[in-house]
C-alpha cells in the first residue's frame, strides 16, 4: 500500500496569486471586487488559487479558485456539473430565500424544476407582455410628465416599474402593501447578505445585538408579507390565472404531490426578488449605455418607427425588434447584473492542466469573461452589432453568460428579455434621459452589481 502511495503522481495545482500576509491575495479581492480581475487575471492566467489565513478557519472550503477559461467554465456549469453544487455565498442567501431555485440543490431541485419550467415556457410568457407594456408605459408617463431637465432617480424607477411588472405576473391582483415592504427593506438586505457572503467571521444570529436584530427583522418583514399574500389567496374563492395559482396547483408527475406553502413562499421569494431586481439593474445600466452612446439611440428610434411607429408592442413585435435585442445583449455583456457565479467542487476534478482537489470553491467572475480581450475585439466599447446573427455565429457560449448555463440556467431569462425589449423602444421614443453635469458614480457588486448611488438622470422630451 506504501508503495502504492508513493508512486502516486503529485497534483498539479493552479498557480496561487500573490498577496500580503496574513489576509493574501483576497485582501485585494476583498477591497476591490471588480478591479481586482483586471490586475490578475492577465498576470495568472485561465485559473489561479485566491489565499487567506482565513480561509483555513472557514469549514466551507479547503481553497478558492478564480476560473475565466470558457472552456474551464463550461466543464463545471455543464459538461461535469454533477461535481459541483453551489457555492459557499448561495447558503448565505438561504436566510431570505429559503430552498426556492436558485439555492436549492440534488433531487429536489431537480423536482422543483421540473415544476415550475411550464410556467417559463415562451407560450406562457406571451401572456404577460400586456403586463410589460403596462407598468411601461407607467414610468414613460410619470417621467414625460416631468418638466424637460428634471432629474429623475432611474434606478428607483426602474425598480418599481419592474416590482410592479413581477408582482402582476405573479399574483395578479394590488399587493402593494407587500411591494412597499420590498422596497423600503430589499437594498438593505441585499448589502446585510453581501456583507456576511463576504465577511470571514459573520455575526451569528443568535447575537443580541443592534444590528443583527436589524438585520433578521428586514429578512423576516420580506417573508411575512409573501407568506401573508399565500395565505390569503388560499383562503380566496376566487380563479385566477397567474404564476401563484400555477404554484398552487402544479403536482409532481410521480407523486401526485402538491408543493407545501413553505415551497411555495421559498419559490415566490425568489421569482419576485431575483425577478425584478435583476431586470431593474440591467435596464439601469442600459440607459446609461444609451447616454454615452447617441449614435446607438438613433439606431433604436429608426427600428421603432419601422416595426411599431408608436404602438404598443405585442409578443408577435419582438421578432422584428432585432437591434433592440442586441442594444439588451450588449448590456448585459458589460454590465451583467449577476456578475460572478460560485460553484464548490464536492470531489476532485481536473480543470485544464490543473488538479482541482474536493471541497475548492470555484469562483467564476461573469464580468471579467465578458470583458475579457482575449474573447472581445475592444472589449470595452458599446458595440450591440457584435451580437448580430452573423457576428454571433461560432461564438463560445461560455464568453457570454449573463444568464449562467447548464442545467442551472436562469428559468426566468426568457422573462427578463421579453421585458426589456417591450419597455425599452416605449421608454426611448417618449424621452432622453441624459447623466446630470458632474454626476458620478460607481459600479457596486453586491448580490447583484449595480450603480452606487442611484442612477441619477436628467428628462428630456422627445
Amino acid at each position: 500500500m506504501e508503495e502504492e502511495l508513493t508512486k502516486q503522481k503529485p497534483l498539479n495545482l493552479p498557480p496561487i496569486a500573490e498577496g500580503g500576509w496574513p489576509i493574501g491575495s483576497a485582501k485585494k479581492f476583498a477591497q476591490d471586487r471588480l478591479g481586482f480581475f483586471e490586475e490578475y487575471v492577465p498576470k495568472y492566467g485561465d485559473l489561479f488559487e485566491l489565499t487567506s489565513v482565513f480561509f483555513k478557519l472557514i469549514r466551507h472550503f479547503k481553497k478558492v479558485v478564480i476560473v475565466t477559461g470558457p472552456d474551464m467554465v463550461k466543464h463545471i456549469m455543464q459538461d461535469n456539473n454533477k461535481n459541483y453544487v453551489k457555492s459557499y455565498g448561495y447558503s448565505v442567501l438561504k436566510v431570505l430565500l429559503g430552498e426556492g431555485l436558485l439555492t436549492s440543490e440534488g433531487e429536489f431541485w431537480r423536482k422543483q424544476r421540473r415544476l415550475l419550467q411550464p410556467a417559463f415556457h415562451r407560450d406562457r410568457l406571451a401572456s404577460f407582455v400586456s403586463a410589460y407594456a403596462e407598468f411601461g408605459q407607467q414610468l414613460v408617463d410619470k417621467w414625460s410628465k416631468e418638466p424637460a431637465g428634471t432629474v429623475v432617480d432611474v434606478s428607483q424607477g426602474f425598480m418599481e416599474a419592474t416590482l410592479n411588472i413581477v408582482s402582476k405576473a405573479m399574483f395578479s391582483t394590488d399587493v402593494g402593501d407587500a411591494m412597499d415592504v420590498v422596497n423600503r427593506e430589499f437594498d438593505y438586505a441585499n448589502e446585510k447578505l453581501i456583507a456576511r457572503i463576504t465577511s470571514p467571521f459573520p455575526m451569528p444570529f443568535w447575537m443580541p445585538l443592534p444590528g443583527v436584530k436589524r438585520e433578521k427583522e428586514s429578512y423576516e418583514a420580506i417573508k411575512n408579507v409573501v407568506a401573508q399574500v399565500i395565505e390569503k389567496r388560499r383562503n380566496s374563492t376566487e380563479k385566477y390565472d397567474d404564476l401563484l395559482a400555477m404554484l398552487m396547483e402544479v403536482e409532481d408527475a410521480d407523486t401526485g404531490e402538491k408543493m407545501s406553502n413553505q415551497q411555495i413562499q421559498d419559490e415566490v421569494l425568489t421569482i419576485f426578488l431575483a425577478g425584478h431586481e435583476t431586470t431593474a439593474v440591467a435596464l439601469t445600466w442600459l440607459v446609461h449605455c444609451l447616454d454615452e452612446n447617441p449614435e446607438v439611440v438613433e439606431k433604436l428610434l429608426e427600428e421603432e418607427k419601422a416595426v411599431l411607429n408608436g404602438r404598443t408592442p405585442t409578443i408577435d413585435d419582438l421578432r422584428s425588434l432585432e437591434y433592440t435585442r442586441m442594444v439588451i445583449d450588449e448590456t448585459l455583456r458589460l454590465f451583467p447584473p449577476a456578475w460572478i457565479i460560485g460553484r464548490h467542487a464536492t470531489g476532485p476534478d481536473k480543470l485544464g492542466e490543473y488538479d482541482i482537489p474536493a471541497d475548492t470553491n470555484c469562483l467564476i467572475p461573469v464580468y471579467y469573461i465578458h470583458r475579457n480581450p482575449k474573447y472581445w475585439e475592444e472589449p470595452l466599447k458599446f458595440k450591440p452589432e457584435r451580437f448580430s446573427k452573423e457576428n454571433s455565429k461560432g461564438r463560445h457560449k461560455f464568453v457570454y453568460f449573463p444568464f449562467g448555463g447548464g442545467p442551472r440556467l436562469c428559468i426566468g431569462n426568457n422573462f427578463a428579455l421579453m421585458e426589456m425589449q417591450v419597455v425599452v423602444p416605449m421608454l426611448v421614443r417618449a424621452i432622453k434621459l441624459t447623466k446630470p453635469a458632474g454626476f458620478k458614480f460607481k459600479r457596486e457588486p453586491l448580490i447583484t452589481m449595480r450603480p452606487t448611488p442611484h442612477m441619477q438622470m436628467e428628462v428630456q422630451h422627445r
